[in-house]
């Protein structure tokens, strides 16, 4: 089988074609419409009928490339960039450039048999979308937050609003009556800082009552799950874009970051929390893991079981993750499940 490396870009994409062996066979950059990607099939029609693609993970600059090579009935698969880094790292070609990196994604798929196929975008984008949007405006806000208080200071040092107050209706409409009674530059462009919190404000809660409506439909059994709130339930199905990409439990925890590390030798056996996967995921995870630690009985008694047999609490908190990932798993099974189930 020959496999076709994608190194993504902007306006061009180059391909690596390698064989079983990771010996290339032939290169080509095309640019990204889909015109040039008829012209990219046709050229790896050559290579014969027995194909895959591997391409590194940027859906903001494949996505088009993606969708044409679905929907000609190829098959894809996506590559970590670090897996792809490490790959080329590895290689006895120094350097770096769009045919080595290609290269390096087409060897990263030959080596790692169970890596996420990639499909067609469906409602687990359209929530990504909401969220990321969501976490901007948040951002947004809170960087006008910060020259707010110090416009704030220098026309009042003796007030204060108190903290993580002024993303609340009240405090702002405190914050306007209090500049009524100041003049200058500094109390304007207070004015306009307290009106675009309002609005960023506004806007948020909008979208969170919109992503919350949307999650309760996609992943009622996720919502179940002790400790996963709908915005975390969001992130979650954004991020994994799609549960029926992984093999296993197993496949998804690798993704995930929370399938353990081994760091021992000799005969005393060790594992540590595991700092690769999809981090945004992780983070997700964690927050559950936290919520359940400190509120959820079975939780906390497995974490004091762990403890008492040796473990560390961050090794006990690492446990925890890991079975939540499987909790999790099978939770969006189910929802994917029911939901075809429903369309049907």
């Amino acid at each position: 089988m020959v496999t076709f490396g994608v190194d993504a870009h902007k306006r061009t994409h180059t391909i690596v074609a390698v064989n079983d062996r990771g010996t290339p066979l032939g290169q080509t950059t095309v640019g990204t419409t889909s015109q040039d990607h008829l012209v990219l099939l046709r050229w790896a029609a050559r290579f014969g009928a027995e194909r895959r693609w591997a391409v590194e993970d940027c859906r903001h600059l494949s996505r088009r490339l993606e969708r044409d090579l679905l929907a000609a009935g190829e098959s894809i698969v996506r590559v970590p960039p670090k897996l792809m880094a490490h790959v080329r790292d590895s290689a006895r070609t120094y350097g770096k450039s769009d045919p080595i990196d290609a290269l390096a994604v087409a060897r990263a798929a030959q080596r790692e048999p169970n890596l996420p196929l990639a499909r067609l975008d469906g409602p687990d984008r359209e929530v990504r979308l909401l969220v990321d949007h969501r976490e901007s405006l948040i951002s947004e806000r809170t960087r006008l937050i910060c020259r707010l208080r110090w416009h704030l200071h220098e026309l009042d040092p003796a007030w204060e609003p108190k903290a993580r107050s002024l993303d609340a209706q009240r405090t702002l409409d405190e914050v306007r009556g209090r500049l009524q009674d100041h003049v200058g530059v500094v109390a304007r462009l207070a004015v306009e800082l307290t009106e675009r919190c309002a609005e960023l404000t506004i806007t948020i809660k909008a979208l969170e009552k919109e992503i919350t409506e949307l999650t309760t439909q996609l992943a009622p059994a996720l919502l179940e799950l002790p400790g996963c709130g709908a915005l975390t339930a969001a992130k979650i199905i954004g991020e994994t874009a799609g549960v029926d990409r992984f093999k296993s439990r197993d496949a998804y925890a690798r993704f995930n970051g929370t399938a353990p590390l081994p760091v021992w030798s000799s005969n005393k056996a060790r594992h540590r929390l595991s700092r690769t996967g999809n981090r945004q995921l992780n983070a997700a995870l964690h927050r559950i893991a936290l919520t359940q630690a400190r509120w959820h009985p079975p939780a906390k008694e497995m974490i004091e079981r762990r403890k008492s047999g040796g473990n560390s609490g961050r090794e006990a908190l690492r446990v925890l993750k890991r079975r939540l990932s499987d909790a999790v798993f099978q939770a969006l099974l189910h929802d994917q499940t029911a939901g075809l189930t429903l369309a049907a």
